[in-house]
């Protein structure tokens, strides 16, 4: 399924002038970085259309009332889920990775997180030299 979300978002891109396909065949790092830092500009603002899905202003009447952090449109919260995936699968798309890429990074990243866990992860000791691992 995965797969079929990256072709579909590299055929949208491709009609909004980010060939985000193309650019993984013919890999250019100052296109890449234009265009990634147009889908971050894009994912930030999503981010915040989600969070406005929430009573998170602590001066708001409903967190007065013990209502903080509720999710109060629980609808366009899950459309801004699915518009932070658009993004982010160009963000994946602008680093060169495929569908499978991030597949098997996922996976390595994830041992390293559930090994973080194990050795009760903290940040004033975090390094991030296991990440070194992290590789296609």
């Amino acid at each position: 399924m995965l797969e079929e979300i990256f072709e579909k978002q590299g055929e949208l891109n491709r009609r909004i002038g980010h060939d985000t396909l193309a650019l993984r065949e013919h890999f250019d790092p100052v296109q890449a970085g234009v265009w990634l830092h147009d889908y971050i500009m894009a994912a930030s603002n999503e981010l915040e259309e989600l969070r406005n899905c929430t009573f998170w202003k602590h001066w708001c009447e409903e967190a007065k009332r013990g209502q903080r952090f509720a999710i109060h449109d629980l609808q366009n919260a899950r459309v801004e889920v699915i518009d932070l995936l658009f993004f982010w699968v160009s963000l994946a798309q602008c680093v060169g990775l495929s569908a499978d890429d991030c597949h098997r990074l996922y996976m390595q990243k994830l041992k390293i997180n559930h090994d973080r866990q194990d050795r009760q992860y903290s940040m004033k000791s975090k390094d991030e030299s296991d990440n070194r691992a992290v590789h296609l």
